[in-house]
């Protein structure tokens, strides 16, 4: 059983007692009608395919009333996310408000209980032909059609190609591309909060500015004229007034905040936006009593990131933890009243959870939990004033996401959505998180995917995520692991130092460490498992993207006696180039104050970073090697694959290369990932489970 469950120790102080309840729930109903067809029962093995098709649905959201469900459902003849709108009093009467030839509509919010907006994409295009969501606003009776807010590009005379299936276009142009939905006002208006990015010289980001949108006239006024500067946080206050910022310039970050809507602007908190400092703060929210929460560490002992709350009305201030993680930092986020008042907190450890401060939300939550055991079950009801009806969004690593409704007063459970109804949960193969002790002591989490019934040593594909300053994984559904263990293969991905969510040590370690003690942390979870015998020790492949793929070629270099093969897509292959490329995306101020604490100081440093880069040492890539990369990626131009290609391919004939034009940083077209894993199941055939 997964961790999650346990694995954290709450503080508040004002907590109900825990609702008991003997009630048991209704099995589940059939679905509605708004749900596609299941399809057949999948051979052995599941089709590649199956892993890697787009979900059904990608969003379903409850009205602050709770008596209405927006969903995102696919549909019509170009097979396109719509907007479908589901009445909880009559569910079978579903109708769909907006769906498009050209675009997905792929986030949705409820502004009231008569209005929505949403934003679009085009997951039918390659990520270099991608443009703006845009924002959209259409009325829940759907007597007019939606109405652009934001302009999804450049154009003055038009959207940008958002076409109505009846082939009518969106008259209204909106703000500008600049702009992007930032939050929902919590007062009953027509009105949403927008954020406009701010540029400064070399159209480097300067700021963001919060503007105050009327969904019905269009009109916008800003919100935080004579704020701080430089700010890329706002926290607002349930009036959709702007309470705290967090500011970031050459190096350092405040924190800023006032008492009260009409009092003025004070710093509150400095520190070093990198460094070896242990402060950092994250703002969270402002509640109905005007207390900030915030999510963070503070002090040259803290290690932990925990949720705090200060009380704004008074003058002093304090710091208040209410949430601490047990082996985590805290991520997650909470759950908003129709007063404005926290009814919960949701947080991730090893998987998802959510804890309750109220009472009766707690007792549903337990009721819901009873029935749908060895789930995550994460429960919303709008504003939740009188929850009769929840949505719940239920999953586990084997489960892809299910969404049921809850009538607490009939005691029944009804199943509306499958986001993947073609994958069968008896298919999957069982995620676990296990800890590994590095070579130096520390704790290295990973997470471990088996195939089902194996048994004794398997080969095994080490997964290695990206970033590298973030968290790999989570105990959830995961179709590349899922996938590789429908294969045969055992999969393992370390949370090596540097990614975060596991405490400031574990952050702090993993600096100007590239190739180095990171690279050892993934060789030395690969000998836990074969130590363990769970993986085969003489058929062992690496792979990753982004970073992922440049520890894959590190890898490969520093320990050819681990592994036989690796992938890389997307990798990182040159140090020096992630300083130089004009084509990356990297801002300029992540070069000057990022890089050279966390990768490395490109002069002080410079020896160290020659020698761990692929590139200048592509003589020792002989085993078998994989590489893919997109044409048009911003973050690793394609030159990283092409300069370590033209160094690999004259002595080793086992390189294998493809391009995928007119995609970025990894594959939006849902066809370039299935042909992408095909060739990665033909390279891992040949090379890994073939090979003797």
């Amino acid at each position: 059983m997964p961790l999650h469950n346990r694995a954290y120790n709450m503080h508040f102080n004002r907590g109900a007692p825990i609702l008991r309840t003997a009630n048991r729930i209704l099995a589940a109903m059939a679905a509605l009608a708004v749900m596609s067809p299941t399809s057949a029962m999948a051979l052995v093995p599941v089709p590649l395919a199956d892993f890697f098709r787009y979900p059904l649905s990608s969003q379903a959201i409850m009205s602050p009333t709770g008596r209405y469900v927006a969903a995102t459902m696919k549909g019509g003849e170009n097979n396109r996310l719509g907007l479908v709108l589901i009445d909880l009093t009559a569910p079978g009467k579903s109708r769909t408000l907006a769906l498009y030839a050209d675009v997905d509509i792929v986030s949705v919010q409820w502004v009231n209980d008569e209005r929505l907006v949403f934003r679009v994409a085009d997951f039918q295009s390659p990520a270099g032909e991608q443009i703006g969501g845009g924002l959209f606003v259409v009325d829940r009776e759907g007597k007019d059609p939606p109405r652009n807010l934001i302009r999804r590009n450049f154009s003055t005379d038009e959207v940008g190609g958002v076409v109505a299936v009846s082939g009518t276009r969106f008259a209204d142009l909106g703000l500008s591309i600049y702009h992007r939905f930032h939050s929902v006002v919590r007062d009953g208006s027509n009105d949403v909060i927008v954020e406009r990015v701010d540029r400064g010289d070399r159209h480097q980001i300067s700021g963001r500015t919060l503007l105050r949108l009327d969904t019905v006239s269009g009109r916008a006024r800003a919100i935080t004229q004579g704020g701080p500067d430089h700010v890329h946080t706002w926290a607002l206050d349930g009036n959709g007034v702007a309470r705290a910022a967090i500011s970031s310039f050459e190096g350092k970050s405040r924190l800023y905040w006032r008492p009260s809507a009409d009092a003025a602007w004070s710093k509150f908190s400095e520190w070093p936006t990198y460094g070896d400092s242990r402060d950092r703060i994250n703002l969270v929210a402002v509640d109905g009593k005007n207390l900030l929460y915030v999510a963070g560490r503070r002090g040259k002992d803290a290690d932990k990131e925990v949720l705090s709350r200060i009380d704004m009305n008074r003058t002093e201030i304090e710091w208040s933890p209410i949430v601490e993680l047990d082996g985590y930092d805290f991520a997650g986020e909470l759950v908003i009243g129709r007063k404005n008042d926290v009814l919960g907190v949701r947080f991730l450890t090893d998987a998802r959870g959510t804890h309750w401060f109220d009472a009766t939300l707690k007792g549903l939550q337990a009721r819901i939990d009873k029935v749908l055991p060895g789930r995550i079950n994460e429960i919303s009801c709008g504003e939740c004033a009188d929850p009769q009806k929840l949505l719940v969004r239920s999953w586990s690593d084997k489960q892809p996401a299910v969404i049921y409704v809850f009538d607490a007063s009939a005691n029944t459970l009804s199943a509306l959505i499958e986001s993947r109804p073609w994958v069968k949960a008896q298919e999957m193969s069982r995620r676990e998180l296990q800890r590994v002790a590095a070579r130096d002591g520390l704790s290295i989490p990973v997470h471990l995917t088996r195939p089902n019934g194996q048994k004794g040593a398997a080969p095994m594909v080490v997964l290695v995520h990206g970033g590298p300053y973030t968290r790999g994984g989570e105990w959830t559904w995961n179709a590349e692991s899922q996938f590789l263990a429908s294969r045969g293969y055992v999969v393992l991905e370390p949370e090596y130092r540097g990614s975060t969510g596991f405490g400031f040590r574990h952050f702090r370690a993993g600096w100007k460490q590239w190739g180095l003690a990171m690279q050892d942390d993934i060789a030395d979870a690969t000998r836990w498992a074969i130590d363990q015998g769970i993986a085969d020790a003489g058929r062992i492949c690496i792979a990753g993207a982004s970073y992922g793929g440049y520890a894959t070629l590190m890898g490969l270099i520093r320990y050819p006696e681990l592994y036989r093969c690796g992938v890389n897509w997307v990798g990182v292959t040159d140090i020096e180039l992630l300083y130089t490329s004009r084509w990356s995306d990297l801002s300029d101020l992540w070069r000057e104050y990022g890089m050279p604490v966390l990768v490395g100081d490109r002069d002080k440093d410079a020896a160290q970073l020659a020698a761990t880069s692929p590139v200048k040492l592509a003589a020792k890539l002989t085993q078998p090697l994989f590489m893919a990369y997109g044409g048009d990626d911003r973050r690793v131009p394609i030159v990283h694959g092409i300069t370590l290609r033209s160094a690999v391919e004259s002595h080793n004939k086992n390189l294998e290369w493809v391009t995928y034009r007119g995609e970025g940083h990894g594959w939006v077209l849902e066809s370039n990932n299935v042909d992408f894993w095909s060739r990665v199941e033909k390279f891992l055939d040949k090379n890994l489970k073939m090979a003797p």
